[in-house]
């Protein structure tokens, strides 16, 4: 909580949700990033190109924020790469196992007061909350 910027978080939400309702409202799709990669990969050609167009505007979207803002978000260095590839394993796990992610069931799914989505919201809010007592606490990586 060193560095709280309530009008950045705000802008931030306000952006999310604004185009996670104008692609339900225009498209009719969940905005659930697990759910459009995969169909990168299954869905039928014609459902396609909307999803690689919104996965680039994610990358793009980072690229230009990196570009314009130097320095706005500086990722934390020195974990073990074993440890972060038993996390990104375990991230993986678990969204397919709650059939989505938490921008498809914490902003979508609660926004449409899915019961489902509200207890798989909680589900990763606790798993997270777990996680970093674990490895600031217990594990001591407090890098």
């Amino acid at each position: 909580m060193e560095n709280f910027t309530p009008f950045s978080a705000l802008a931030g939400g306000a952006l999310i949700g604004i185009s996670s309702a104008m692609l339900l409202f225009f498209n009719g799709r969940i905005a659930g990033i697990s759910g459009i990669m995969n169909g990168v990969f299954y869905a039928p050609k014609n459902d396609k190109v909307w999803r690689l167009l919104f996965l680039a505007g994610l990358v793009i979207g980072g690229l230009f924020l990196g570009a314009f803002a130097p320095g706005f978000n500086t990722p934390r260095q020195g974990y073990p790469i074993v440890l972060l590839g038993i996390g990104g394993f375990l991230v993986g796990f678990g969204t397919r196992m709650a059939n989505g992610c938490v921008s498809g069931h914490g902003v979508c799914g609660i926004a449409r007061l899915s019961i489902r989505s509200i207890a798989a919201t909680l589900t990763f809010i606790a798993s997270g909350m777990l996680t970093v007592y674990v490895i600031r606490h217990l594990l001591e990586l407090t890098a």
